[in-house]
């Protein structure tokens, strides 16, 4: 498994960048939010499957410090697992010079670095084992390593191994299905690989495949199938299908992407699509020994990008399709276009061999383009750099803190720093058997701040996501609590006082502090601290089950 120099270096480079990254940037929602789910560890969880609470816990359990790095430690080394099989995958396919380009093109595409190999998500998991499939599967469906092979495809015992990595795909996100879905496709559509479908092998795949996402089924089947209902809900449309929206998902996607890959992405796959579509193989009689030779080779390549585009193009195709009538999350259909840029890496290697100065230029080029936006992104984030009255702000600043969404991504040590240096703090969170907030968001960023403090944090809300699995409502009845939450997400349109939510439900809520959150010595963000005591009765839940 011998790898290139240069691609060692381009793995090198990206793991030292991504790991400086997670040190500095500020800690969202949903990290915080997932760092929970490593604090009630279970068979699977209402709104995503369970290996993103082992991949966020990883770095927590080995070093035994909450904070934005230790989070993110399972995410980074992963994300260099899923570049490594996607370089491999890419070389059996296309050989060496394409892994290499493909290698450098997944390393510089910002959303990949970002979505998959910086912060915790769900993706981490979903695209290593999605990766680790892939590299399988150019294995399985295409052994050999002569252009020429006219030997028929015989299904081997790779197919269970293929079998059990959708599982695991499916263990970190259930778009590990459409990984699935897209294997089956290729096979139905290539003739030389249709028979993998009718193989004893593949029967080996669909039971690997069932024990792996056990985990899943078995807790689903104890809490009324709630994942399945909450992830189907989220794609049902809300309202007519609208262009103007689809526009807006195309245009939003090419930023994440960055235009000067996004653009080739979406013009190298339909290109693809239409080569596959209008290429007919001359019949054999036809053909001189050197033509059949060429003509061997070039229906064997096609093959190949028919793997990717049948892995790739449904995705990225469909849920862009679905942002017409529903809001699309940016990592939905981020799996297809980091697929599809095997193909990318293939057509870049092709035009190489004729002008390499154009492919240079085109890669180095966005690379000095992107790294300085990444890099000015993650110093405003931390530091504030374009923050209106901040003091590390450049020319005065350009933007109010209140008007800016950056300022979400929270300091977490601040706020766990006010608990230790307050008296009254640290003496009322001492004194409370629970903390409670308002969003589930809010209450992930709670929990990280106080976990070294040791207390039970709960959310009363009406979207309760995993919180409503982790306890009962009638556990609190009775016991004294911290209500802490933020200034920012506080309000609710259907209570013109914010703290008229839980009237009735606390004998008494008295504010006992305001916990400024500073970015460039400036407060971006207020986290009131309020004494809430004794609860007098649950808060309703929508849904959830009534015992842990």
């Amino acid at each position: 498994m011998k790898i290139h120099k240069w691609a060692i270096a381009i793995l090198l480079w990206g793991f030292l960048f991504r790991a400086t990254c997670a040190i500095y940037l500020n800690t969202g929602f949903d990290e915080a939010y997932y760092y929970l789910y490593t604090q009630n560890l279970n068979w699977s969880y209402f709104d995503h499957p369970p290996l993103v609470a082992l991949t966020t816990g990883l770095g927590v359990w080995l070093t035994g410090a909450v904070t934005p790095f230790t989070i993110r430690i399972g995410g980074i080394l992963l994300y260099t697992g899923t570049l490594i099989f996607s370089y491999l995958a890419s070389r059996k396919l296309f050989g060496d010079r394409t892994a290499t380009l493909t290698l450098g093109i997944l390393t510089t595409i910002p959303i990949f670095q970002i979505a998959f190999g910086i912060l915790t998500l769900p993706d981490n998991a979903l695209m290593f084992f999605w990766a680790a499939c892939l590299w399988v599967a150019a294995e399985e469906f295409f052994p050999s390593s002569d252009v020429y092979d006219t030997k028929p495809y015989q299904p081997t015992s790779k197919l269970a191994l293929i079998g059990l990595l959708v599982g695991l795909a499916f263990l970190g996100k259930y778009h590990g299905v459409l990984l699935g879905g897209g294997l089956v496709l290729f096979c139905l559509v290539s003739n030389r690989h249709r028979r993998a479908l009718l193989s004893i092998w593949t029967l080996a795949a669909i039971a690997l495949f069932m024990i792996a996402i056990s985990p899943v089924l078995y807790w689903n089947s104890q809490h009324e199938w709630a994942s399945f209902r909450f992830q189907s809900a989220r794609a049902v449309p809300s309202q007519g299908y609208k262009f103007e929206r689809l526009l807006v998902t195309i245009l939003l996607a090419l930023g994440y992407l960055f235009p000067t890959f996004g653009f080739p992405l979406w013009w190298t796959s339909f290109r693809t699509l239409g080569e596959l579509t209008l290429f007919k193989r001359k019949p054999q009689a036809e053909l001189n020994a050197e033509m059949e030779e060429t003509a061997i080779a070039q229906d064997l390549l096609y093959q190949k990008r028919l793997l990717i585009l049948c892995l790739s193009m449904p995705i990225f195709f469909g849920f862009t399709f679905m942002g017409g009538f529903i809001q699309i999350l940016p990592s939905w259909h981020m799996p297809g276009f980091f697929g599809a840029t095997l193909l990318l890496g293939d057509r870049a290697a092709q035009v190489q061999l004729k002008r390499p100065k154009f492919i240079r230029n085109w890669l180095w080029g966005s690379g000095m383009v992107i790294l300085p936006l990444l890099l000015i992104g993650l110093l405003h984030v931390h530091w504030g750099i374009a923050q209106k009255g901040g003091n590390a702000a450049i020319a005065g600043g350009f933007w109010e803190a209140k008007d800016d969404p950056s300022t979400q991504m929270i300091d977490i040590e601040q706020l766990r720093q006010a608990f230790v240096d307050s008296p009254e703090l640290k003496a009322e969170l001492q004194k409370a058997d629970f903390v409670f907030s308002n969003s589930f968001f809010v209450a992930g960023q709670v929990g990280m701040a106080i976990e070294p403090l040791g207390k039970k944090v709960t959310c009363f809300d009406e979207d309760l996501r995993g919180f409503a699995y982790w306890s009962k409502a009638e556990d609190f009845v009775g016991k004294t609590a911290l209500y802490i939450t933020s200034e920012q997400f506080m309000k609710d349109e259907r209570f013109p006082q914010p703290l008229d939510k839980y009237k009735g439900y606390f004998q008494s809520l008295e504010k006992i502090a305001d916990v400024p959150i500073k970015r460039g010595g400036q407060a971006v963000q207020i986290f009131p601290v309020y004494r809430a005591s004794p609860m007098l009765k649950p808060y309703p839940r929508p849904y959830g089950s009534t015992s842990l």
